[in-house]
């Protein structure tokens, strides 16, 4: 079978990618309320008198946290897929995955916090 390249790959890959957003939305609820406060982070981002590259650092941090988000729910998805039984190999994949999310969501409230302190007292 030829395989696909150039032009014709990447939009596939594309396709690909909408289908795995789609999926994440439909099935895991962290997903649908982290992009939900994408939006409210780009709004707030675009309000303040931020930099360029403050603005890229707040919005950033929380596309972050999805980017985390949707891998350890990648994560949990194969686990799953290989049996709901408990094993300690299959709770420390997940475990780990959790805890990518919670240092991806620590680093977001610091970079968060950093910027709006650094900010007010520009005032």
């Amino acid at each position: 079978m030829k395989k696909n390249t150039g032009f014709i790959r990447l939009i596939k890959a594309a396709g690909y990618s909408k289908k795995g957003l789609i999926a994440a939305w439909k099935n895991e609820a962290a997903i649908r309320q982290e992009l939900l406060a994408l939006i409210p982070a780009v709004i707030i981002a675009f309000a303040f008198s931020f930099t360029a590259v403050e603005r890229v650092l707040l919005i950033g941090s929380v596309v972050l946290v999805v980017v985390i988000e949707l891998i350890n729910s990648a994560i949990e998805a194969v686990v799953d897929r290989i049996g709901t039984e408990y094993h300690e190999l299959s709770g420390r994949a997940k475990d780990m995955g959790s805890a990518a999310v919670f240092i991806a969501t620590l680093l977001g409230l610091f970079v968060w916090i950093m910027l709006f302190t650094s900010w007010f007292l520009r005032l």
